[in-house]
């Protein structure tokens, strides 16, 4: 690690500990005054006691694990190697998962280890710099195959399972590149930030990607797994994607495939969320909400699927109501397909709508709200496969193979005309 990496390390290990010995500490006290007060007026000179032992007892633990680990910290931030935490794979993974659950903690206390948004080739990130992606992809197209991640994962999730199938480094990437032509272009991500915040950087950086790129590009096609698809979306939409002002970029965009993301909301987050709720209102377990009250912003982001900044500013997001929700349509001019997936081998049987995938429900991967919000998916651009669960759709030939026969089946023919008229005039795209 780099000795900030080690130093940022130490302060979250500083804040965690710390936090930790409060947290206990309110439990104790939660317990203790409950028991006094069944004691009655007799037994308040012992809890004053009690008390001031017990506060002056956190406090010296809650110095002594502060002070040893900022001491560790620095002492392990001498020795640095200088080599970054994601130069080796668990690096990454830990980096990843750390971001995805506390990334907005993490980038306002331990900035050096949040990470943007960028494109990885090799695990290394490359810039939206014109000689950065000729070295990155000696093989470019004009065709462009965008990968967006899901929820504490990495660009190397995408091959989940093809080691165990036999096929390492078989991805949907490298099968689009050798049947279409696509080039696969995979990117990583802080998915504890909101999703909103996510779609902005993915916006400045396809507008920076297509600008840059070493060829002429033609179209772009968004691939997302899990909250990825939501970002994609919330991208679009902050573009002004199907408007007359839209961002250059979007007006590339022909084709986009979601696996598995929660348009409308993970039935898990909005379980944590009423459990936070019900625990705060004990003083005994008041502490435990304030510790799942810690979770990412973007976890919380995924109790409704909410893609816009205006639904989350000044609000409480761990406020019981439900708070305004922008209902944001499909992103018109491209076409827009679903893979879902059930636990149960028959994907219309009534236990899918229970179990899902195991993560995400039927109607939420397919943002069928069963009024006039509902996603305008077609029919035939929703596909259900059955026997799989939610991370088997980052990685399995039957997914690929409904992938692959959509992407093939394009419609021929020129491009719709951008809202001012530009068409596919190279100047009025990157203007």
């Amino acid at each position: 690690m780099r000795a900030d990496e080690i130093r940022d390390t130490s302060k979250l290990a500083r804040l965690t500990l710390r936090g930790s010995t409060s947290r206990i500490h309110e439990v104790h006290r939660g317990i203790a005054d409950r028991a006094f007060r069944a004691v009655g007026p007799a037994g308040r000179p012992v809890q004053a006691v009690h008390d001031a032992i017990a506060d002056l007892s956190y406090s010296g633990v809650r110095l002594a694990l502060g002070a040893g680990a900022r001491v560790a910290g620095e002492a392990a931030a001498l020795k640095a190697s200088g080599r970054a935490l994601d130069g080796e794979p668990a690096g990454r993974v830990a980096q990843a998962i750390l971001n995805g659950a506390h990334g907005d903690l993490v980038r306002r206390e331990a900035p050096s280890l949040a990470l943007d948004m960028t494109v990885r080739v090799a695990g290394r990130a490359v810039p939206a710099e014109p000689a950065a992606l000729r070295a990155a992809f000696p093989g470019a197209t004009g065709r462009i195959a965008v990968f967006l991640h899901g929820l504490t994962e990495t660009e190397v999730s995408w091959c989940y399972g093809a080691e165990r199938r036999g096929t390492p480094g078989l991805t949907y990437g490298t099968q689009l590149q050798e049947d279409l032509g696509l080039t696969p272009v995979h990117l990583r991500y802080n998915t504890g930030l909101h999703i909103s915040e996510n779609g902005r950087a993915l916006d400045a950086l396809l507008a920076a990607l297509v600008d840059a790129w070493p060829h002429e590009v033609q179209d772009v096609v968004l691939i997302g797994h899990s909250m990825g698809g939501l970002v994609a979306r919330s991208a679009l939409h902050q573009a002004g994607g199907g408007t007359a002002e839209a961002h250059a970029w979007t007006h590339l965009v022909r084709d986009t495939v979601t696996l598995g993301s929660p348009h409308l909301g993970a039935p898990l987050e909005r379980g944590v969320h009423r459990l936070t709720a019900q625990l705060a209102r004990l003083p005994e377990t008041r502490p435990l909400a304030r510790l799942l009250a810690l979770r990412s912003v973007g976890i919380k982001d995924l109790r409704h699927g909410t893609l816009v900044e205006a639904d989350w500013t000044d609000r409480d997001l761990d406020a019981l109501d439900r708070g305004p929700h922008t209902h944001v349509p499909l992103h018109d001019g491209a076409r827009h397909f679903v893979v879902l997936a059930t636990l149960t081998r028959d994907p219309s049987a009534r236990a899918a709508d229970l179990l899902g995938d195991l993560l995400v429900p039927p109607r939420s991967a397919s943002g069928d709200t069963g009024d006039d919000d509902r996603l305008a998916f077609p029919p035939d651009h929703v596909h259900r496969l059955g026997g799989l669960h939610h991370f088997d759709l980052l990685n399995h030939p039957r997914v690929y193979e409904q992938i692959r026969s959509w992407l093939v089946d394009r419609p021929e023919g020129p491009r719709p005309a951008a809202p001012d008229g530009s068409g596919t005039d190279p100047s009025a795209r990157r203007s």
